[in-house]
């Protein structure tokens, strides 16, 4: 790593309302390193690179790039000053194709005498892809042809193509299966090879600590330490982090219960054309039944599947009572709730408030006489009760999803499930993008929901919480379940990849 400067950071401050999100933040960033960001959510990571990268603008502070102050007006603008971000949520554009969104706001490369030359671009376009080794993904096609994790590679593409001199890595390993992870890793390296900066935010305490020179501790929004990722271990970093020993049990400690024998929910024979092919399967009262898999597998069309959200499926999802699960309607008048991997675009209404999303699912049940009207008071009470439940940092429940970083986005999904009430729960990466001591409450959370004898199907690319949240754990391979795994002690992650390959 370089000892010269690439990015000074200089008394850095944002406020949204009453909420200080980032709080006389100074840092320096050197040439030639990855450099992590961590802390918990809503510790004011995301707001800062947000300020950098010309997505929010700052109140007051300085960015120095190469000894130039820097105010990025936009993502374009910040692109132009050579600065990218990779977000940790979709960053691609429906409506565009791959070419497109790769080169979106740099289009006059193509344009002469007013024309757009499409073949030139989607030569470039190809020939990039090429280059990442993402040649399956073609520059003409429709973005929305293709699924969240190739949508993630075009982003990468298209953030990194220009050799920015910073890149910032918003969560987006979380978005990734461990193949997609393995490309990212190798485009970081490159940027820090050629002397870029690699800002690198995740909440995988051993990923940060393996891919990162040097990490930056934030908590409510002010800085906290510097240090060398030679020199701690993910203990030290917890502590720095929460401001405490973390306290309880993290996955659950019981090995050996027998798990009911009453079948809540058949799934026999689904198939989804080009996704999942005769998926069957038994899920059990009281159990959380896990699903991995390598990217493609279609472990995650698993969830959409048993919540009628997949409009082509064959097969049947019934429940107990015979009741066959064909919509999403019908999925949620049964008591049954899904979590999307991809949770603004499907989980949450980012537009909306809070307390509108909390409450969405349990309207019928909130309402009073047969017409079901509910009173704002009733509307009101029920979300601020479960937003505190699930302790979603925020200003109040009229403030709207948009505003709140993910992992609080997260427990607001979560929330709205909680707050129904619902008997089964479909989980698909319950916690993408949250931190050490969230997901230690989600996990408690899940614990406690099964102890109550509600069923919880759990779909995730994280092996240590299959492993250590799960009584079964079914591994998908090419669409097709490849082998189950019941709970025990001496399961290991080598025991769930030998059925993944």
């Amino acid at each position: 790593m370089s000892q010269e400067v690439r990015l000074q950071v200089i008394d850095v401050n944002k406020t949204f309302g009453i909420t200080k999100a980032v709080q006389h933040v100074s840092e320096t960033f050197y040439k030639g390193e990855v450099h992590a960001l961590i802390g918990e959510n809503g510790s004011g990571k995301s707001t800062f690179t947000n300020m950098l990268t010309g997505i929010y603008s700052k109140d007051s502070g300085k960015f120095i790039l190469d000894g130039e102050e820097v105010n990025a007006k936009n993502q374009v603008d910040a692109n132009n000053h050579g600065i990218a971000i990779i977000v940790q949520e979709l960053g691609t554009l429906d409506g565009l194709t791959v070419a497109e969104n790769i080169f979106l706001g740099h289009e006059e490369k193509f344009v002469r005498f007013g024309i757009k030359n499409t073949p030139a671009m989607n030569k470039m376009a190809n020939d990039l892809l090429k280059q990442y080794g993402f040649d399956r993904i073609k520059a003409s096609d429709m973005i929305e042809d293709y699924n969240f994790e190739d949508r993630k590679l075009v982003e990468i593409v298209k953030s990194t193509y220009f050799k920015p001199k910073v890149l910032v890595v918003d969560e987006t390993t979380t978005a990734l299966s461990q193949e997609g992870r393995e490309e990212l890793y190798k485009v970081m390296n490159r940027v820090r090879d050629y002397g870029g900066t690699v800002i690198f935010i995740s909440h995988d305490l051993p990923e940060v600590l393996e891919k990162s020179d040097s990490i930056t501790i934030l908590r409510d929004g002010v800085y906290i330490d510097c240090v060398k990722s030679a020199d701690v271990t993910e203990d030290d970093l917890r502590k720095l982090m929460v401001g405490r020993e973390m306290t309880g049990n993290y996955y659950r400690t019981d090995y050996g219960e027998a798990v009911s024998d009453e079948v809540v929910l058949s799934v026999r024979n689904v198939t989804v054309p080009g996704q999942i092919k005769n998926v069957s399967f038994d899920l059990h009262k009281g159990e959380i039944l896990g699903f991995g898999g390598l990217s493609e597998s279609g472990m995650h069309e698993i969830g959409k599947a048993v919540f009628g959200a997949s409009f082509d499926r064959e097969g049947s999802v019934t429940l107990e009572d015979g009741t066959e699960i064909k919509d999403i309607p019908t999925a949620i008048s049964h008591s049954i709730a899904y979590t999307s991997k991809d949770r603004d675009n499907e989980s949450v209404i980012m537009n909306q408030s809070i307390g509108d999303n909390i409450v969405l699912p349990s309207l019928d049940k909130l309402g009073k006489g047969p017409l079901k009207i509910q009173s704002g008071k009733t509307l009101k009470n029920f979300a601020n009760q479960y937003a505190r439940e699930l302790s979603v940092k925020m200003v109040n429940t009229n403030q709207f999803v948009s505003e709140l970083s993910g992992g609080n986005k997260q427990k607001v999904v979560l929330a709205r499930w909680v707050g129904a009430d619902a008997d089964i729960l479909v989980l698909d990466s319950p916690t993408r993008g949250i931190d050490i001591k969230v997901k230690q409450d989600i996990y408690q959370l899940m614990d406690r929901m099964r102890k109550e004898g509600k069923s919880i199907i759990m779909i995730s690319e994280e092996l240590m919480e299959l492993i250590g949240m799960c009584d079964r754990v079914i591994i998908m391979k090419d669409g097709e379940p490849s082998g189950e795994l019941i709970r025990s002690k001496d399961m290991t992650e080598n025991d769930l990849i030998a059925k993944m390959v």
